[in-house]
């Protein structure tokens, strides 16, 4: 079987001017049709047809053949038709011509390959690319616009409607004249959508540019009970950001997947870090993000083995990988002499909620209270609060108590909700809601201090570990008021006291403190870093 491609390509366009040689993804337009051909497994001859000196010369040196094209065949008004018949030297000598569109470079060999073939299966004289796609649309009868359709149904429920993608005509070559490339027996061969774009706009050419270039990301992440499911929430974060949907890997033997929440991303449990790197040697991200909390140099080294090519990001990292990443964000820490690892309250990633909402106005009094210790609270700080806010004394104030997803005890703590100045939550959706409408905030020193700081909620902080007790940003320096790792219930309520009795205007410089700090534009700077790597 002998298969001709021919790849039209003049140099007169006049929208994009020098379109088929822009460079696109690192290659001119051009060098994805011609790659294309030539790596086909059907395809026997490629022939590129072109008044162009640039074209020529890519085309001879990737191997394809060239055919200097009429003056007479290169104007706006002639079409395909005559250019590939003039491009076939002798149609007896193939028995299919492939018309292949430079303008088509999101097409894949495979999908070319497979329509080629259905071809020839189904002994077609004519196999034409394109995509279903179905819409509700109008056209013009006697003059009126009138609708396409008897009955308005929604998109998944319409018939089919095929519209050509320009990526190829797959043509007997008995059937190719000057006139038509159209045989008797025609069908159309369906495209995955993301290889269905053709360029004839800049709008074309900058989404076609997109897609060559797009990352190829995964997020390990891992959080519990005693690591804290912060990690869980920035991955999420993170996965957002990217034009693509990420392959989110976590350990099964120490996460649990109800952690993640309600999410459609594309969630991922390994058996252990061999399982981890099998997966990626597979894949071959382009990018790579931990965060794990702590990586050694050995895990680094092997994720380094199966993922050469890849940018590997680090986040709040304190383990020596941090010597074999590209890039580490510790928003946690202060300050770094290492050029990979930025650190600092600049890099904070909040939660998208959290943009909609204005910093709280200081009342003339304390009135209500918010009290969180993040996704685990491995010291139990909620159950203590819990015991010490239930007594008498405390009722003239109302409380709100978050449980996180990772915390043990939580059918025992909703028992609080009894009291009728207490309000108990679990894993609760929108926590900028319930936070601003709070005067203070009781915390630890991980992602919810960030949270009550970015909406100027005065607040006690407390550590929960000692990797906590090194985070930087949640201090008194900061507008936060700092009692350690592991206070006494008497530290602990004699400072609630404090707080409460607070007045307005000291209430108020705690906020000023607070409000200095810029956490609203962290995600900007920390994907702005990462795909600038």
């Amino acid at each position: 079987m002998k298969i001709l491609a021919v790849i039209p390509a003049r140099a007169g366009s006049k929208g994009i001017p020098n379109k088929n040689i822009r460079i696109i993804g690192g290659r001119p337009l051009i060098y994805y049709a011609i790659k294309n051909a030539l790596s086909s497994q059907y395809i026997t001859d490629v022939i590129v047809s072109t008044d162009s000196p640039e074209v020529a010369i890519i085309a001879k040196q990737m191997g394809a053949e060239c055919r200097w094209r009429d003056e007479s065949l290169c104007g706006d008004a002639v079409t395909l038709d005559a250019v590939i018949a003039d491009a076939v030297p002798s149609a007896t000598k193939w028995d299919y011509v492939v018309t292949m569109q430079p303008t088509s470079p999101t097409l894949s060999v495979e999908t070319l390959d497979k329509a080629i073939a259905y071809a020839m299966e189904n002994d077609l004289d004519t196999l034409i690319s394109a995509i279903n796609a179905p819409h509700l649309s109008w056209g013009v009868k006697d003059g009126k616009k009138v609708p396409n359709y008897t009955e308005r149904l929604n998109r998944q429920y319409l018939p089919p409607c095929y519209l050509e993608t320009g990526a190829f005509v797959i043509s007997k070559a008995s059937v190719v004249t000057p006139k038509t490339r159209i045989g008797s027996k025609v069908d159309v061969f369906e495209v995955p959508e993301n290889e269905s774009q053709d360029v004839d706009t800049f709008s074309d050419l900058q989404s076609v540019a997109a897609s060559l270039t797009k990352q190829k990301v995964a997020i390990y992440v891992n959080g519990n009970n005693k690591r804290g499911v912060g990690h869980i929430y920035r991955a999420l974060e993170l996965a957002d950001e990217f034009y693509t949907k990420p392959d989110i890997y976590f350990d099964i033997n120490q996460t649990d997947p109800k952690i993640f929440g309600t999410t459609t991303h594309n969630l991922i449990p390994v058996n252990g870090i061999a399982e981890l790197f099998d997966r990626c040697k597979e894949k071959q991200y382009t990018v790579f993000i931990n965060d794990i909390l702590t990586t050694s140099i050995d895990y680094m080294i092997g994720l380094r083995s199966v993922l050469p090519d890849a940018k590997i990001v680090n986040f709040e990292d304190d383990g020596e990988g941090i010597l074999k990443a590209d890039l580490v964000f510790n928003a946690l820490y202060h300050d770094s002499t290492m050029p990979q690892i930025r650190a600092g309250e600049k890099y904070y990633i909040c939660g998208k909620l959290f943009m909609f909402y204005d910093p709280i106005q200081i009342q003339s009094e304390v009135k209500r209270v918010f009290i969180s210790f993040g996704g685990a609270d491995p010291q139990n700080y909620s159950d203590r609060l819990l015991s010490m806010i239930s007594k008498p004394e405390y009722s003239q104030y109302h409380f709100v108590v978050v449980l996180g997803r990772a915390k043990h005890n939580v059918k025992e703590l909703l028992e609080y909700n009894q009291y009728p100045n207490i309000e108990v939550f679990y894993d609760v959706p929108n926590m900028p809601e319930l936070m601003s409408t709070c005067d203070i905030g009781v915390t630890s020193r991980g992602r919810t201090g960030y949270e009550l700081a970015l909406l100027g909620i005065p607040s006690i902080a407390m550590a929960q570990n000692k990797r906590e007790e090194k985070h930087g940003f949640v201090c008194n320096e900061n507008g936060f008021t700092y009692i350690g790792l592991n206070p006494e219930d008497e530290m602990i309520e004699s400072t609630l006291r404090m707080y409460l009795s607070f007045s307005q205007e000291v209430r108020q410089r705690f906020q000023n403190q607070l409000l200095s700090h810029d956490l609203r534009h962290g995600r900007k700077r920390v994907m702005s870093i990462i795909n600038n790597l």
